[in-house]
């Protein structure tokens, strides 16, 4: 399998991911649902910091069950519900992917399923059969 990371010239202007993600070859695909950041007890705390940890840890347990890490990462949606959260989310999100440039969208809304919910992440990941 081959993993090619085109850049157009947008992305690479903005922050550090791809424009797009090319797989070629075998592959297997995981695709999550939207995933927030419930902790391990199925509570989601008030602070976003926490919830965007939590979430990032619920969607890497979902790449870890399909044999899967950061680096498999293709395309990730996320979906902040307050705009003042974004300076704090861009480290961590960073921190999360260790290195991977997956092709990204991060949306702010008006809200989530649950109103204590700051934050939802959704993915897809490829990896070689």
């Amino acid at each position: 399998m081959s993993r090619i990371e085109h850049d157009t010239g947008v992305i690479s202007r903005i922050s550090a991911y791809s424009d797009a993600v090319e797989m070629r070859g075998n592959l297997r695909f995981l695709s999550t649902s939207g995933t927030p950041g419930f902790d391990q007890e199925g509570k989601l705390s008030p602070d976003f910091t926490t919830q965007a940890e939590w979430a990032w840890r619920n969607v890497l347990k979902a790449l870890a069950s399909a044999d899967m890490g950061p680096h498999d990462i293709v395309r990730v949606t996320q979906y902040l519900v307050r705009r003042e959260d974004g300076p704090l989310y861009q480290p961590l999100r960073t921190r999360f992917l260790d290195g991977a440039k997956p092709a990204s969208m991060l949306m702010y809304v008006a809200g989530l399923p649950w109103p204590e919910m700051l934050i939802e992440i959704q993915l897809d990941a490829v990896k070689a059969v």
